[in-house]
């Protein structure tokens, strides 16, 4: 009897599993069909030669993203091949990428577009732990973004800012006292490293009323902090099983202690800042008291959001401008003759005074073309997607809806038929009298969606890099390369290592 059962439960378990094989052969199958079906969709818009039939173009993308290499120069060739509507294909799903600029024009200069969810919705958390949210830079809901805009914009206005310049040239005299130690011609310095901690003394300062002195030398978690999460946000957009792999348990959980560290920072100062404004003290006037007193007479702002665009500011206010004045001291080592005119204009317009006045910015023009050309050749934010959700032509192509598109500065910045001799870096594509780009250079985006601090940006960058012509001649140190380096923001791969003299006007 007991043989029986056994064999009637054996034969079970036989049919069971022979199920289960046959039930997930036919999902497979019929996910083939689907994949299929997707191709036959979207074939017709150019594009490389799959690498697979499931995994369509990943392995080159991998491939090029490997060691935080730029995978945007494989995105340059393909444009550059098949011109100015690209498929990429990846699984089921397909990306579409843009060199146009009439498709720049309609899509980025209009609210109708949203973000693309597939990508900033992945933001939202990170390995788990709550790191964007809702903010400003990740919000795909434009109604709910356009309030969180409004609010934000006093904050960041021309008036507003005027106050801040004095910040600027506080951290940035510090700096210029630290390299004066090392300015001996021989002493080897990163200058990646020492404007990182101008930068980031200056975001959490002028936006946070916090003292962190990175710049005098001082010790602080956040620097390690801010490189871990944007690896982490590279991988973690790179490959969505990463964290189901053993091997990379350890660093996922260094990347999660620094997204917590970084919310809890962000509450511990929101709530602080709430606690004076109730006990009527008198408040810091920074960023986050203005946002704090216009979300007040709006009806107030949500805690965890004010929290996501902590943590969005901390991370976009410290990194793209450091990594642009970066490339900019880079680029100038190579670059006697515009280094020597810069200068001059600096001579001429700050001459020797400690303080650079906000008058004396405008002032600054030739320095203006040089940080956009900077911009155009090494963009620290390369680029940005929308999401298409009717069919649209871009080019003379038939889209169908339902796809991303991207559209990359870094891209169209190095095409030959946007911008003659590309790789040369020359302000003169920037000087007033020039043709303005037509919808080929977007550095801070452009149209509603368009990056809320790229005054404040551009404001600490011509006051930082005034400082440093001013006072220091740079040398790059032989073995430096030009590289650059992916870490979800594009930075100087090599630190930008340089040996400093004092300079004699």
């Amino acid at each position: 009897m007991w043989e029986s059962v056994v064999t009637l439960l054996l034969s079970g378990l036989y049919y069971l599993l022979l199920l289960l094989v046959c039930g997930g052969l036919l999902a497979f199958l019929l996910y083939c069909g689907y994949v299929k079906h997707i191709h036959m969709k979207y074939d017709h818009i150019p594009g490389p030669p799959r690498d697979s039939f499931l995994f369509g173009h990943l392995p080159s993308v991998n491939k090029s993203m490997k060691n935080y290499k730029v995978v945007h120069d494989l995105f340059l060739q393909w444009a550059e091949k098949y011109g100015p509507v690209v498929r990429v294909n990846f699984l089921h799903n397909v990306s579409i990428f843009s060199t146009c600029p009439e498709s720049v024009k309609e899509f980025l200069m209009s609210p109708n577009y949203p973000k693309d969810p597939n990508v900033y919705k992945r933001l939202f958390n990170l390995f788990g732990k709550r790191f964007m949210g809702k903010g400003l830079l990740t919000d795909d809901d434009h109604e709910h973004w356009y309030r969180q805009r409004k609010i934000m914009n006093p904050a960041f206005s021309h008036t507003y800012l005027m106050d801040m310049v004095g910040v600027f040239n506080d951290v940035a005299e510090q700096l210029t006292e630290q390299l004066e130690k090392k300015a001996d011609g021989k002493q080897e310095v990163s200058m990646h490293a020492h404007i990182n901690c101008v930068t980031l003394d200056v975001i959490t300062r002028v936006a946070f009323g916090m003292e962190l002195g990175l710049t005098e030398g001082m010790n602080s978690v956040f620097p390690a902090a801010i490189s871990t999460i944007l690896k982490g946000m590279v991988q973690y957009l790179q490959n969505p099983l990463l964290e189901y792999m053993p091997q990379h348990w350890a660093f996922i959980k260094e990347v999660q202690k620094s997204a917590v560290m970084l919310r809890k920072t962000a509450e511990e100062c929101i709530m602080q800042r709430k606690q004076a404004m109730l006990r009527g003290e008198e408040l810091p006037k920074d960023i986050l008291t203005k946002i704090l007193q216009v979300a007040q007479e709006d009806g107030g702002m949500d805690d965890e959001m004010m929290s996501d665009n902590f943590i969005t500011f901390f991370i976009a206010g410290q990194e793209t401008t450091a990594n642009q004045l970066s490339f900019t001291v880079m680029e100038l080592t190579r670059q006697p003759e515009i280094t020597e005119r810069l200068q001059k204009e600096i001579d001429e317009v700050i001459g020797v005074k400690r303080d650079i006045d906000f008058e004396d910015i405008s002032k600054l023009t030739y320095m203006t073309q040089v940080l956009k050309e900077s911009l155009r050749l090494y963009p620290p934010g390369p680029g940005t997607s929308r999401y298409i959700e009717k069919d649209t032509v871009i080019a003379g192509i038939p889209i169908p809806g339902g796809v991303p598109i991207t559209f990359n500065t870094y891209i169209m910045g190095r095409m030959n038929k946007f911008f003659p001799d590309p790789f040369k870096f020359d302000p003169e594509r920037f000087s007033p009298t020039a043709e303005k780009p037509y919808f080929c250079y977007f550095p801070f985006a452009l149209g509603p969606r368009s990056c809320l601090g790229q005054v404040f940006s551009q404001l600490e960058a011509k006051v930082v890099l005034s400082k440093l012509l001013q006072r220091f001649n740079f040398k790059l140190v032989p073995g430096q390369s030009f590289e650059i380096m992916d870490t979800g923001t594009l930075r100087p791969r090599d630190g930008v290592v340089c040996t400093l003299t004092p300079r004699t006007q």
